[in-house]
């Protein structure tokens, strides 16, 4: 396989840019940082050089966790979700090798890459080229595309259909195209950290900016309540290794959400 192997990537959050730059826009922006020493860069071949290894963790029933080890930049791993139809790889990771694709492919043909929000963007289409399939985006986030590319496919409104059973939901939490993926038939939701599972596995949680402390705005939590709400999960997926809430997800959710807009409200 070929990959860009020289193109600028973001030692902070990962994103692989299409062409040399001085500055990432997405760390610059609130809900990301630009780390204290400055703005600085890898590449692919010097990640490869690295001695990083890929690693490969299953998370739950059909459910394979895939990432690297150490992790590099926000350190999320993707969600590799198999399904008779053609699985789906859940999120992105900027570490990617001929192994790696390999090890994706083994468990079933992979009919799509789609990606909760912007810090997970990384190297998204070299792993769309590798696995010849495209890469689902909500077009409100466009804009924070780092190398666009014939890959992507943006959808717009609140939700899209992607077949077995398979439904993205723009609930808008933390970036105006942050996404959810629904699971039917496996009363399953996969979230990055839109909903953030937290520590405990046992509530989630509501943030406009992670690393600086930003609450999400009331008014995008209730929207997004309502968008969940026709939809059955038991389970939630979260954006880091083994951040899994393995039942009741849904009252999670209900209790969490209860306690945030009254911490919010409190401080209004």
């Amino acid at each position: 396989m070929t990959f860009s192997t020289d193109l600028p990537i973001c030692r902070a959050c990962g994103l692989q840019y299409a062409a040399p730059r001085p500055d990432c826009p997405v760390c610059e922006d609130e809900r990301q940082y630009v780390a204290r020493q400055g703005q600085s860069w890898t590449t692919l071949a010097e990640l490869w050089e690295s001695g990083r290894t890929a690693k490969y963790v299953a998370e739950g029933p059909d459910v394979l966790g895939v990432g690297c080890d150490p992790g590099f930049a926000i350190g999320q791993r993707a969600l590799l979700i198999q399904r008779p139809g053609g699985n789906v790889l859940w999120d992105c990771v900027t570490y990617v090798d001929d192994a790696m694709v390999e090890q994706v492919r083994s468990h079933g043909d992979v009919a799509a890459i789609a990606i909760s929000h912007p810090h997970y963007y990384s190297t998204m289409v070299d792993w769309a080229h590798a696995l010849d399939v495209p890469v689902y985006l909500h077009e409100n986030d466009r804009q924070w595309v780092p190398r666009p590319d014939g890959s992507i496919v943006f959808w717009d409104g609140d939700s899209k259909d992607l077949g077995n059973g398979l439904t993205l939901l723009n609930l808008g939490v933390h970036f105006a195209g942050g996404t959810v993926l629904h699971d039917r038939d496996a009363r399953a939701l996969f979230t990055g950290d839109i909903l953030q599972v937290t520590p405990g596995r046992d509530w989630v949680s509501f943030m406009y900016s992670y690393p600086n402390y930003i609450p999400e705005r009331p008014s995008v939590v209730r929207r997004a309540l309502d968008l969940l709400e026709p939809y059955d999960y038991d389970s939630i997926y979260g954006a880091w290794w083994d951040f899994v809430v393995k039942s009741g997800a849904k009252d999670v959710v209900a209790r969490s959400a209860e306690r945030y807009l009254r911490h919010a409200e409190d401080r209004a």
